[in-house]
């Protein structure tokens, strides 16, 4: 059981309980360009990402009807060439085990813009995202969990990104995704964006997070970094100057749960969501989710808002 974060107690439909954490780390970055120009950033991020958590903890990855294989040597080489490739879709899911709590993943979506499929918006960003266990964010320190996401970022060409909790089971019981859509507005801090965001985000930003970073066209537009930390007075909030005109801003030292039943009101959130606020992503609409429906997503796309 965590010491820092809450544990979190996850009912299944059957009444079983799914327990643990309930939390872990999430490091995740919006590239709104095509795959093919970003296949070896793609791959020197992985590579990082695999040297901090061991080489062998990614295990595990699903062959093409779904079913979980052992990420043995040639599988690893299958999926280096598939992430390399340069065809209009690429895909690649890699984890530490393939039942339960995954505590270290990477999962990448990436997509052609010269040549989109025909149900794809012009919109639509390819998109890296690397899960880390609560257990790695406490015994490395945040400052090491934060250098480790600036270390990603530096390989790739973001539009945006963040760093946050999340809920961290990859179960799909019936039951198990409502019930932790139903903790998200006790839980404001915790994570609950899925890839489906990538499909539309294009260059706006996700949303309010311990770090959110920032690429062009938005941190131009409000003013750069200088201009965006005039703006911000929390006193635990950091503005820092990345190359390739980016930036990224860090609300406090740790990550928060934000437990609204504990009083916690996440004031630098926030603060930071009312600045963003004319470049945060909206979904449409348009991806039905029974157990999240529209009201419930708008609400909690607006929860450091209203």
């Amino acid at each position: 059981m965590s010491e820092r974060f809450p544990g979190v107690r996850i009912a299944t439909a059957d009444g079983s309980m799914f327990s643990g954490t309930g939390l872990g780390l999430i490091i995740r970055f919006f590239m709104h360009r095509s795959h093919a120009g970003i296949a070896p950033s793609v791959m020197r991020a992985l590579d990082t990402y695999r040297r901090a958590v061991g080489p062998d903890t990614l295990a595990w990855y699903p062959d093409a009807e779904g079913d979980w294989r052992r990420l043995d040597d040639s599988a690893w080489e299958r999926t280096r060439q598939a992430l390399l490739d340069t065809g209009p879709h690429t895909f690649a899911t890699l984890v530490d085990r393939p039942q339960g709590a995954a505590g270290f993943r990477f999962e990448y979506e990436g997509i052609s813009l010269e040549e989109p499929s025909l149900f794809d918006d012009p919109r639509r960003a390819c998109v890296a995202s690397f899960w880390l266990p609560s257990t790695f964010l406490e015994e490395s320190g945040p400052e090491h969990t934060r250098g480790l996401a600036l270390e990603l970022a530096a390989h790739l060409p973001f539009n945006s990104g963040y760093a946050t909790l999340s809920f961290d089971t990859m179960r799909d019981e019936v039951g198990i995704r409502r019930s932790i859509r139903s903790m998200c507005f006790r839980y404001l801090g915790v994570d609950m964006l899925d890839h489906p965001v990538s499909w539309d985000i294009g260059t706006r930003i996700a949303g309010s997070y311990w770090l959110t970073f920032l690429g062009q066209p938005v941190l131009g537009e409000l003013g750069g970094a200088e201009g965006l930390r005039a703006r911000l007075t929390a006193p635990d909030t950091t503005v820092q100057q990345l190359p390739g005109d980016r930036a990224v801003v860090t609300l406090g030292q740790w990550p928060e749960a934000g437990d609204v039943e504990a009083g916690e009101n996440l004031p630098a959130y926030r603060e930071l969501a009312r600045v963003m606020e004319p470049w945060l992503y909206h979904d449409a609409g348009t991806r039905f989710d029974p157990d999240f429906p529209p009201e419930d997503k708008r609400r909690w796309e607006r929860r450091f808002l209203d």
